[in-house]
């Protein structure tokens, strides 16, 4: 069919003007008397937009899947799934860049994708809600580069690159990037006042050393690409620490049923796996006159609290035809990050025999 859309970054073109596709997806207007309808077409199914390739795509299929929301794929050509355990939401499997423009547009009304994604393509657009901002996986930031050497050499911060005199409205630093609407907004808040930007994909650590840009704005994940092509970061340098987050669209969670209340599901599913994730179960057998001494003993110590105090539970043995408690065993959740401390805490406070985790 032939629709009428307006897309781009923040779901208009730069003209702001009106741009004609020949797409099944795009939302259906008219036009009549010179007035153009931008409703959504009206839909009663939910729409949930998953990365449909790379590193993020099978890492947001893992996490779903151990929350016990696997997606279905009948066909894996096709770009539309199910998830059999949340009725009524479908599985769109886009480019992160076209789930933030959808959800604007109102073709989707739930999204997975990375927090650099929804900050440069839905440019503060107060109708994409970010439902949880923390999904533990896709982990990079976005950062500007510059030589290690040349005029860069001695160069370590944003502040020394902003006072560099060799940049003028004749000579201007020249910035190679894909974030044509971060980077800028970065650079302008800087205080760089002569700075060019051109736009590429892929690669962007050759620019400097092509003589086509004297800086890039690109993810960096561990920093290796930017050392093996003699580039480097510098303070302040940082504009935006990324994972993947969960988002949603305003207008969908208040105005179309059943989308608030999926949601809520999700949210929930996620959070569980995430606590989850992040907890270690300890149990350990000590010697003790009572259940009650034992937990004194280990409540002595903050990090052997656990989430909500110690499990106390006596350990019978048989000893000369006589069934007593002879130790007493102890099973508290503790943060994967004080784990060590805690069976460290464990082992100080009385004689232990045994340690499972």
């Amino acid at each position: 069919m032939i629709s009428i859309s307006r897309y781009c970054a923040n779901g208009f073109n730069a003209s702001n003007k009106l741009i004609v596709m020949r797409c099944s997806e795009a939302s259906p207007v008219t036009v009549a008397n010179g007035n153009v309808d931008l409703r959504s077409v009206e839909r009663n199914e939910i729409r949930l937009g998953l990365p449909s390739k790379g590193r993020m795509a099978a890492e947001t299929l893992d996490l779903l899947k151990d929350c016990q929301l696997s997606v279905r794929q009948v066909n894996p050509r096709q770009y539309v799934a199910t998830i059999p355990q949340l009725s009524n939401l479908e599985v769109w499997y886009q480019r992160p860049k076209d789930i933030v423009r959808k959800l604007i547009s109102g073709d989707l009304d739930l999204g997975i994708v990375g927090l650099d994604t929804v900050f440069e393509y839905g440019q503060e657009n107060e109708d994409l809600i970010i439902v949880h901002d923390a999904l533990e996986y896709g982990d990079c930031r976005l950062s500007l580069a510059i030589p290690q050497y040349g005029i860069f050499e001695n160069v370590n911060s944003l502040k020394e690159l902003t006072e560099m005199p060799h940049w003028t409205p004749e000579r201007p630093l020249r910035v190679a990037t894909g974030f044509t609407y971060m980077g800028p907004k970065f650079m302008n808040e800087s205080g760089l006042k002569h700075v060019t930007f051109s736009t590429a994909d892929g690669a962007l650590e050759a620019a400097p050393a092509m003589g086509i840009a004297d800086a890039i704005v690109d993810l960096v994940s561990s920093g290796t690409t930017l050392r093996e092509n003699n580039l480097k970061e510098i303070e302040g340098g940082v504009i935006l620490q990324s994972q993947a987050v969960f988002i949603a669209s305003r207008n969908s969670l208040m105005q179309r049923k059943g989308v608030l209340d999926i949601t809520h599901e999700m949210l929930e599913r996620l959070e569980a796996h995430l606590r989850a994730s992040g907890q270690f179960t300890v149990t350990a057998n000590m010697r003790g006159s009572s259940a009650q001494e034992v937990a004194e003993r280990v409540l002595s110590r903050n990090s052997l609290s656990g989430l909500q105090g110690p499990t106390v539970s006596p350990v019978f043995c048989k000893r000369d035809g006589q069934v007593t408690p002879d130790y007493y065993a102890i099973v508290i959740c503790v943060p994967k990050k004080a784990l060590y401390k805690s069976v460290q805490e464990l082992r100080a406070v009385s004689f232990i025999q045994h340690i499972i985790l």
